[in-house]
């Protein structure tokens, strides 16, 4: 490998690694932003303002983040009341 695949390995990789220590919810609100940010700063680009796409769509991927993460939480509070209501049930 070249020094400048190390570099893009690690330019890669080192920005997961700072996610390990967080909260799911906190990791799909970063998730979101970012893919938000980039997407808007490429539109916006294509509109003359990347910077102004990128701050919408910064809001916009760091809500659609929240609200993915809402849904998670959500479907996990479901199931494990399903689980509960399994055990209870065969306990009967």
């Amino acid at each position: 490998m070249t020094p400048n695949h190390l570099l893009i390995v690690a330019a890669v990789a080192f920005p997961l690694t700072a996610c390990s220590d967080m909260s799911p919810t906190q990791q799909r609100a970063l998730t979101g932003t970012t893919g938000g940010a980039a997407g808007g700063a490429l539109i916006g680009a294509i509109a003359g303002n990347a910077g102004m796409g990128a701050a919408i769509g910064a809001g916009a991927g760091l809500a659609g983040g929240l609200l993915y993460d809402y849904h998670k939480r959500t479907e996990q509070s479901a199931y494990q009341r399903g689980v509960q209501t399994g055990q209870s049930q065969k306990g009967s």
